[in-house]
């Protein structure tokens, strides 16, 4: 049966991956992407030719069709602080707002999904972080626009399930890095390599302890796919989806370093509310997914972005940051 998708968020550095794992199913009739080109690029679906995608530039929040979706897949935000701490007003409406308006584009019996986030742990007293792990979080923090939004947003789907039945797929997504990232991102990997290649002066923030779970982002496609719409789970979520080896932020620092000499690392005061740690008990997932694993070790998915990036520079296709 064909089907008519929806994916919010799609010109971003997860989206466009999805996009890509979208085109190839032999049941898509349709696809509309809907970016508003806040963190999203153009850039990132360049390369798609498919006559079945449709790009929409327009907020998730207010945009409007008179087609309605089989499945409608709501990535729209930003995951970094840099940019969500900056415009907090923007981040809540793109989540809750969002997922308010696009629930009124799904076909009856359709199917949400939502990519949250394990930032819904806040700085956890509990490691690894298991899906019933209620976090450690403050609701006025300087995060919370974020870290709220999403829950809120994973409040508003469960309930409609509750309520009337809702088909609905809710993913914990953990730190996820790879190319298409932004250069002007801000979060770890993509912040140390552009450093390396530029300055050649990486920032750690802090003493660089604070630790992450370091997902390649072919990977955690791959679960967020099977999940979303190719094993055909009934499970609802929500559902860890991460890797499970947890490295400090200096040792990431370290390894960039290592890829050009003369660099060096600089220490600046903490970011506000860095969580400590972050570690996905991927219990539920290996259950859920039998045989899916986030396998790319950091050295080998932090060589090729690093290499991603510098290709990109090489080129003229981004430019260097100038501070």
């Amino acid at each position: 049966m064909s089907r008519s998708v929806l994916i919010s968020g799609g010109c971003g550095f997860l989206g466009s991956h999805l996009v890509d794992r979208l085109l190839r199913r032999s049941d898509l009739e349709k696809l509309i992407v809907v970016d508003n080109l806040w963190t999203g690029t153009r850039d990132n679906v360049a390369h798609v030719a498919d006559p079945r995608f449709d790009l929409q530039i327009a907020d998730a929040e207010s945009f409007s069709s008179l087609q309605r979706f089989d499945e409608i897949i709501h990535l729209a935000s930003p995951a970094s602080p840099l940019w969500y701490m900056r415009e907090p007003v923007r981040t809540i409406k793109a989540n809750i707002g969002g997922a308010l308006n696009l629930l009124t584009l799904l076909k009856p019996g359709g199917r949400f999904c939502f990519a949250s986030t394990s930032e819904v742990y806040g700085d956890p007293l509990v490691s690894p972080q298991p899906e019933s792990y209620r976090g450690s979080v403050d609701c006025t923090g300087p995060r919370a626009s974020y870290d709220e939004s999403k829950r809120c947003t994973e409040a508003l789907l469960f309930e409609q399930q509750r309520v009337v039945g809702l088909d609905i797929r809710v993913v914990r997504i953990f730190n996820t890095y790879g190319p298409r990232t932004r250069i002007d991102d801000g979060r770890a990997v993509s912040n140390f390599a552009i450093q390396a290649l530029t300055t050649g002066v990486l920032t750690v923030y802090g003493d660089g302890s604070q630790s992450r779970s370091w997902g390649y982002v072919d990977d955690i496609v791959e679960g967020l796919e099977r999940y979303f719409w190719r094993d055909g789970i009934s499970h609802r979520g929500p559902l860890n989806i991460g890797n499970d080896h947890e490295v400090s932020v200096l040792r990431i620092a370290e390894f960039v370093r290592s890829l050009v000499p003369g660099s060096r690392i600089e220490h600046h005061p903490p970011a506000p509310q860095d969580p400590t740690n972050r570690r996905p008990d991927l219990t539920s997932a290996r259950h859920v997914l039998p045989g899916w694993e986030a396998r790319t070790g950091y050295q080998e998915g932090i060589g090729r972005t690093f290499d991603w990036f510098r290709q990109r520079i090489a080129a003229g296709t981004v430019a260097a940051p100038t501070a």
